[in-house]
């Protein structure tokens, strides 16, 4: 997993505006302070499809590089990318049964393997889409 910062702010009567030091060009926006994070990790996804991501840089530059934008109230968001190399690995795991009965039954209903439902899960709860 690698982790860019983005820094956000918020102008009166606005959406929360989300931009990357790292990946010009990069924005999200959200009209909640809940979704900042989600619609952020989603538009790292989009801009990164299909490209080698850049190595993020250091936290201290990146506070340099938006001490503006911080003096002024916006704040730094550390935003998560998983990577997708498509090439499952085997791992073991142990959970609770009634956990295990719970999660069977909840990816059935979504047609989805246990394998795969729990890996959904998992990006939701990274990517902050709860």
């Amino acid at each position: 997993m690698i982790v860019y910062h983005a820094v956000v702010h918020k102008d009166e009567d606005s959406a929360w505006g989300v931009q990357f030091p790292d990946l010009p060009g990069c924005f999200s926006a959200a009209d909640k302070l809940d979704d900042v994070l989600a619609n952020a990790s989603e538009a790292v996804g989009l801009y990164l499809e299909g490209e080698k991501a850049p190595k993020p840089s250091p936290i201290g530059k990146i506070r340099a590089m938006a001490a503006d934008d911080l003096a002024e109230g916006a704040f730094l968001l550390a935003v998560p990318y998983l990577t997708s190399n498509s090439r499952p690995t085997r791992v073991n795991i142990s959970l609770e049964r009634g956990m295990l009965d719970a999660i069977d039954t909840a990816a059935a209903s979504r047609k989805l393997t246990r394998s795969a439902f729990l890996a959904e899960a998992a990006r939701n709860e990274i990517e902050g889409r709860h």
